[in-house]
Parts: C-alpha cells; sequence; structure tokens
C-alpha cells in the first residue's frame, strides 16, 4: 500500500473519531445535567441507567464483534452510528426514567458494533502493523480535542437554547455521520466469510476464545479493565450530581461550569498523552497503566471528599483527563498487540465486555451504597476501585509475548 494511500486512510480514520467524539462527548455532558437538573432522577437512579444499559451491551458486544469479523467492520460502524444516533436525539425528547432508560440501553447496544470494529478496521486496512500503535495514540488525541470541541459547542448551544434542543441536535448529526463512514470507509483488506455464516462465526468465537485463554496477559488485561471501568463509569456518573449537590458558584450557569471542567480535563489529557505517547505499549505499559490508576485513586478520593465544588472539580480533572483516557488507550493497544486478525473484532469485544461487567456488577454495588449511605461513600468506593486496580496491575505476569499480526 503506498503511503498517499495509507495516509488517506488514517486521515478519513481520525477526522471520523474526532467528529464522534465531537458529538458523542457534547451530548453527554448536556445529558448528565439533563438527567440531575431536567428529570430529577436520583443518584441511585443515575447509576442504575448505567448499569442497565451495562447488562444489555454485555448480552451484545460478543455477537458484534463476531459479526463485525464474519460480515464486515465497515458496515458493522454504520449500524453503530445509525443506533446511537436514535439514541441520543429521542433522550431530548423525553424525561420520564423507564423512558429515559429505554434510551440509554439502545445507547450501550450501539456501542457494542463500534468496539473492536473500528479498531480491527483500521488495523488491517492499514496492514502496517508497526505503525498502528502511532495510529491509535493520534486517534486518541484527536478524541480527546474533539471532545473539548464538543463540550465548548454542545455546551454554548445548551446555554444559549434549552438543553433538550442540544441533545436532539447532537442525535441528528450522528445519524448524518453514519453517512461519512458508509461513503469515506473502504473496506478492501477485509474478507467476508464464505462458508456459512453461523459455522464461520462460531469459529471465530471458539478462536478469540482460545486466544484469550492462551495468553495470561490478556486474561490480566481484562480484569484489570473489569475495575477500572466499573470506577470510572459509576464515578463519572455520579460527578455531575456531587458537584451540583456542594453548590455550583451562583454567577455561573451549571452547564457552563461543566463544559469548562470536561474542556480543562481533555487539554490535560491531550498533553499527557502526547507526552507518554512512547510508554504506552510494550513493557513499560504495565508500569504506565499501574501509574494512571493510582493518579485516579487520588482524583476520586478528592471528588468524594472535597469541601466545595471548586476543589471537586479540579479533583475531577485529574480523573478524566489523567487516568480514564490513559488507562483506556493502553488496554486497547495492549490487546491489539496480542491478537490475529481474524479474531480482532471479536477479541476487542471480549475487552468491551469486560467494561460492560465492570460498569454491571461496580455500578450496582455503588448505586446501592449512593441508596443506602451516600454519595461521598458510594464516590470513594469508586476511588477504592482504583486502587484495587493499581494493586492487580502490580502481579507478577507472564514474559511479554509476541506481538501479534
Amino acid at each position: 500500500m503506498d503511503c498517499l494511500v495509507s495516509s488517506s486512510l488514517i486521515t478519513v480514520f481520525v477526522r471520523w473519531t474526532w467528529l464522534r467524539a465531537v458529538l458523542h462527548n457534547g451530548w453527554w455532558l448536556v445529558t448528565s445535567l439533563y438527567l440531575v437538573v431536567d428529570a430529577n432522577l436520583s443518584a441511585a437512579q443515575i447509576v442504575l441507567i448505567g448499569a442497565v444499559q451495562g447488562i444489555f451491551a454485555l448480552a451484545c458486544e460478543v455477537p458484534a464483534g463476531v459479526l463485525a469479523d464474519t460480515i464486515s467492520r465497515k458496515w458493522s460502524l454504520v449500524v453503530s452510528q445509525l443506533l446511537m444516533g436514535t439514541a441520543m436525539l429521542v433522550t431530548g425528547l423525553v424525561t420520564a426514567f423507564p423512558l429515559l432508560l429505554a434510551t440509554q440501553v439502545l445507547w450501550g447496544v450501539s456501542w457494542s458494533f463500534a468496539s473492536g470494529a473500528d479498531v480491527a478496521w483500521i488495523t488491517d486496512e492499514l496492514e502496517q502493523p508497526e505503525r498502528i500503535s502511532a495510529v491509535l495514540a493520534r486517534a486518541a488525541r484527536a478524541q480527546l480535542t474533539g471532545a473539548a470541541t464538543g463540550l465548548v459547542g454542545l455546551g454554548a448551544l445548551a446555554w444559549a437554547t434549552q438543553r433538550d434542543i442540544a441533545i436532539v441536535t447532537a442525535g441528528a448529526a450522528m445519524l448524518l455521520l453514519g453517512l461519512y463512514v458508509a461513503l469515506r470507509f473502504t473496506e478492501q483488506r477485509f474478507a467476508p466469510a464464505r462458508a456459512a455464516r453461523w459455522s464461520a462465526s462460531w469459529s471465530i468465537f471458539r478462536g478469540g476464545v482460545a486466544l484469550v485463554r492462551r495468553s495470561p496477559e490478556l486474561r490480566l488485561i481484562f480484569l484489570a479493565t473489569f475495575l477500572i471501568n466499573g470506577a470510572a463509569d459509576a464515578g463519572g456518573r455520579l460527578a455531575p450530581k456531587q458537584l451540583v449537590d456542594l453548590g455550583l458558584p451562583v454567577a455561573w450557569d451549571p452547564i457552563v461550569w461543566l463544559t469548562g471542567v470536561g474542556v480543562l480535563a481533555l487539554v490535560v489529557g491531550a498533553v499527557v498523552l502526547r507526552r507518554v505517547e512512547r510508554r504506552l505499549d510494550g513493557e513499560r505499559a504495565r508500569h504506565s497503566y499501574r501509574v494512571a490508576a493510582m493518579i485516579g485513586l487520588l482524583g476520586m478520593t478528592g471528588v468524594a471528599f472535597a469541601p466545595d465544588a471548586a476543589s471537586a472539580s479540579a479533583a475531577l480533572v485529574i480523573v478524566s483527563g489523567i487516568a480514564v483516557p490513559l488507562t483506556r488507550i493502553i488496554a486497547a493497544l495492549w490487546v491489539n498487540a496480542r491478537t490475529t486478525s481474524v479474531v480482532r473484532a471479536t477479541t476487542h469485544s471480549f475487552l468491551a465486555q469486560a467494561e460492560y461487567l465492570g460498569e454491571v456488577t461496580c455500578g450496582l454495588a455503588i448505586a446501592a451504597t449512593a441508596s443506602l449511605v451516600s454519595l461521598p461513600i458510594a464516590l470513594a468506593a469508586s476511588a477504592a476501585l482504583f486502587g484495587l486496580t493499581a494493586a492487580v496491575m502490580r502481579r507478577p505476569g507472564a514474559a511479554v509475548e509476541p506481538r501479534a499480526r
């Protein structure tokens, strides 16, 4: 593949990553406040949404990954965009808890069609294993800058109009982004299964399971992902309510304050990713992951026990800007380096399953804590999960495994 085609593929992939981040993160900023202020959901209901969402996504994740490996990575991404845009749009039209639960479940299911398929698509279409870590790191930075743009843009729209208008607008734009994938993504290196689809799907699934069973390193990162995603998801959902409860400055509209916090976290994340890019895979990945988890422990503890909204916001920046993006990109690189083209999307789906399983089990436990004890103690439980993840990553692992092709 010549340099021009390679550059075009990378540009298309990074641009799509940026655009999706603009819409997804800006939408979630407005939605997180919408759930608290407009829908008036309790802390337990907010975390329960994440847990139920995770249950459905967990059930769909591996079948979606197998279908991506069997039929098409590109069209799996198109389906993801359409479901995601629909869920986002409808969220702004309802306020009842059961209806919001339904929209968030659909939104979670939509991600199951994208997780793994995106990395598998660019890895195989590019067909340059030596460059893929740099490409994924570049995409991760694009995701952060896109997220910052989305926070400012959709946050400003919500401030100037209404939160539901911003939510519906983001959903409609996400639907249109599906056209970008359909028209700009190629799929020349992927060969759909020619045998009976069920037989091929089952074979791919078994191949992915066998790969994981042979790899202590994959099992280790799945365990760490289970723990840290449970901490990050529950803590992230509860953080806006904690800031509101602590009392945001009266001179600031809540959406403006949360936008500022989010943008600062993303800027910090982009800078940190740039500085540590060469330490995100290979033998140094374990140490970098452990350090990021310890940073998450300190930051989430600060969110839990901060005396005011300003100090809680500063602690949230540490969690959202450093701990969460670092652990996620390291996990993706870790898995990508230890799988093969045939089962790449499926193996990434196993990683996503670990994420969703963490959301469900840890989320339900933290939701119960928020309901039965208090919100700060629930956030402290999230902090404890960050610390447990750091301890898990200190375990001696197997020798570094050869990089898969």
